[in-house]
Order: C-alpha cells, then sequence, then structure tokens
C-alpha cells in the first residue's frame, strides 16, 4: 500500500512531530532499529517546526513531503490556555490539514483526561465540552471531536491513539507517572494521596510502536479509528505505590489513606503558598498534576476490547505489565536524578562497580593518566 510520494524510491518518509518524549522517543527508537530502510522518519525539534506557528508547518512541509504524520507532542498539563490551544487543538489539527492536502495517514494521541470516571470505558464514552474542563483535557477533547468531523466530512485518513497512565524510561520531564516515581525517591509523599480500591488503566511507552507501524500498514481497517491503546488489566494506584516504596527500602510514606477533603485543602494551601512567593520574586511553581488530584481519589480504567478484537495481536506485549517494568524504571531514574542533584544518592556503588566516579571526585588527575594510557585506543564496531 502506498502513502503518496510514490515516486520515492527508498521507503517511506514519515514526520515524527515530539520525538523528544517518551512516547515520540520509543517510537524512534522504533523506527531506527527495528523497522530499517523500510521506513524513515523526521522528528523536527520545535526551533525547526513550532506547532504554533502556521508558516513554519507551511515551510516545513513544502520542503519535506512524508508519507504519514504522527502527532505525539503536548503542551504540559498545566500551560496556559494559549499554549493548550495552539499546541493541543490548533497544533494538531493544521497537522491534520496538512495530511488531507497531501493524501496521507495521520497518527493522532490523545488521552484518557476527555474520559469520565468509571470503569471498562469504551472509546464513546468522553465528557461533555464544557468550559469547565481543564485547558489540557478541553483541547485533547476539541482536537479528537475536530479530527472525526475531518474524516467524515473531508475524507481525512486518521487513527486516534487514546493512553492511560504512560510509562516507560527515557523520559527527560518529571511528569505524569514520573512525577509519581520522584516524589516517592525524593521522600516528598508522605501518606498516601489515594483511598484503596483506586483503580486506572496504564499504557507502556514501548508497546505503542509495533502498534503504529502496523496500522500504518493496515490503513483500510484502522482508517477513522479511535482506540484505547492500555495494558489489559487495570492497576490499583495504592498497590504501585507501596511496590515502589518497598523496592527502594523506605519507611514512607506511611499506609495512611489522606481523606481526599484534607487533600484538596492542602493543595489550596500550596497555591496560596506559591501565590505568595510569585509575589516576592521567588519561583515556584505546583506540580501539574496536582489539577488530577480528584483522579488519585477516583477509579478510570479503560476498556482494550476494540483493539482486541482487531487484526492488531501482539501477545508478548500484555506480559509487561507497570509492576514488571518498576524495578527498571527506578534504576533508570534513581540513576539520572541523582546525576541531576535532584535526589540525594542512594547507593553509588551499584551503579558505578568500576569507581570511576569516585576517582573523577577525588583523584582526577590519576584518572586522566590512566584514560590516557588505556582509554584512547580506537573505537570498537567501526573498522571496515
Amino acid at each position: 500500500m502506498t502513502y503518496g510520494n510514490s515516486e520515492r524510491k527508498a521507503g517511506k518518509l514519515g514526520v515524527l512531530i515530539g520525538g523528544s518524549g517518551l512516547i515520540g522517543g520509543a517510537l524512534m527508537h522504533y523506527f531506527k532499529t527495528h523497522v530499517g530502510e523500510e521506513i524513515d522518519v523526521l522528528a523536527p525539534n520545535s526551533k525547526k517546526l513550532s506547532l504554533r506557528e502556521p508558516e513554519d508547518i507551511k515551510r516545513y512541509f513544502r520542503k519535506n513531503r512524508p508519507d504519514f504524520i504522527i502527532n505525539t507532542a503536548i503542551a504540559s498539563i498545566d500551560s496556559d490556555a494559549q499554549m493548550a490551544y495552539e499546541v493541543n487543538y490548533w497544533g494538531a489539527i493544521n497537522l491534520a490539514r496538512v495530511a488531507l492536502t497531501l493524501g496521507i495517514p495521520y497518527i493522532h494521541f490523545s488521552s484518557a483526561a476527555i474520559m469520565p470516571d468509571g470503569e471498562n470505558l469504551a472509546e464513546e464514552n468522553v465528557l461533555p465540552l464544557t468550559a469547565n474542563l481543564s485547558n489540557y483535557a478541553k483541547s485533547k477533547l476539541m482536537a479528537e471531536q475536530t479530527l472525526a468531523h475531518m474524516h467524515r466530512n473531508k475524507g481525512l485518513d486518521y487513527t486516534s491513539i487514546r493512553l492511560g497512565v504512560v510509562y516507560g524510561k527515557h523520559d527527560h520531564k518529571i511528569q505524569g507517572f514520573q512525577r509519581l516515581f520522584f516524589s516517592i525517591m525524593n521522600r516528598s509523599m508522605l501518606v498516601m494521596l489515594t483511598r484503596k480500591g483506586v483503580s486506572h488503566s496504564y499504557t507502556h511507552a514501548k508497546k505503542l510502536p509495533p502498534f503504529v507501524h502496523y496500522i500504518l500498514n493496515n490503513r483500510d481497517e484502522f482508517n477513522g479509528g479511535v482506540y484505547n491503546f492500555v495494558d489489559p488489566e487495570p492497576v490499583e494506584l495504592a498497590g504501585v505505590i507501596l511496590t515502589i516504596k518497598r523496592y527502594l527500602g523506605l519507611h514512607i510514606p506511611k499506609e495512611i489513606y489522606l481523606p481526599y477533603p484534607i487533600a484538596k485543602l492542602g493543595r489550596r494551601v500550596l497555591e496560596s503558598v506559591v501565590k505568595i512567593l510569585s509575589r516576592v520574586g521567588v519561583e515556584a511553581r505546583m506540580p501539574g498534576e496536582l489539577m488530577f488530584l480528584e483522579n488519585f481519589y477516583k477509579t478510570q480504567t479503560l476498556s482494550p476490547a476494540r483493539l482486541q478484537n482487531s487484526s492488531y495481536q501482539n501477545p508478548e506485549a500484555d506480559k509487561v505489565t507497570v509492576y514488571s517494568k518498576i524495578p527498571d524504571m527506578i534504576e533508570y531514574y534513581m540513576t539520572r536524578w541523582e546525576h541531576l542533584n535532584l535526589i540525594s544518592s542512594y547507593n553509588p556503588e551499584v551503579y558505578d562497580p568500576s569507581h570511576k566516579v569516585e576517582i573523577f571526585i577525588g583523584n582526577p588527575v590519576h584518572l586522566l593518566e590512566n584514560v590516557k594510557n588505556n582509554g584512547l585506543e580506537k573505537f570498537p564496531g567501526l573498522e571496515d
């Protein structure tokens, strides 16, 4: 099946927006290491292509005429209305307009933030569009509704992939699930900000690329579809918190469940403190995730039935769960945040068995001489 640019000889060309994020990074790694020359993917940064600048979009796609577009870019969840509108909504729609003009598929990533609380929610279960929604939820919901309209009335070839709580490694931002990790590792979560039995659906970032690859090659089936892409089994939030705590060997958070009214009051107090600090010139910011504090106390699980009933089958992926990946994520994020001095050290012996960092700190002259004498041979694996 062709996607346009039929004169190109060396496979298909894709453009991925948001390639530096957790999902975009997983997609880039997959296309580079698993697909080979079949597909080449460009991932322009915001300096080369800003979704907020229509002229940037026009200039970029005049130069690069791809066979498909994948949009994983989002403004941060606590962005103001203008940023949410320009990136999450109008930027996404402008990309869809490009895809419509070029006659190519558009793969759009959406969020469970547009869905209500409840269990086993199907793709049709979405919140009503009202002014009371958060900027993030409002912009993502408007994007989904506009894409559906463009499909029905303009012939847009698109697929929308709706995600749960995304987990995985190699995310350079401390947001979403990584914020939970950080709060526990940094010992800033003293008690349980949830209640027993509250569960959510989770999405492993590395499960997504094979699905995206598959639906690009099966457009007749997936054109115009919206799919919940989540692990088959929902996960209790309290269980995740206590598991991370146990792996880290910490004494906090205590297994004391803070009632929602008290947690809500605490959030208001923090908001007031942040405002006061801002007025006196101290830079302070509330974690964006606190706008979803109510979700910590309410169950929201998504049904994967539509995807399971499709032709896409990947039974190996079902073996990966958030629990099975917690040890790897702890090792990755602990190491990264220690190096950035964001958290106190746990046990550097685990991550530096050769003690080179210790020597770097205490005896750099010895390390320098050792490298000069033993570490400057040709890089292995690059010889003809």
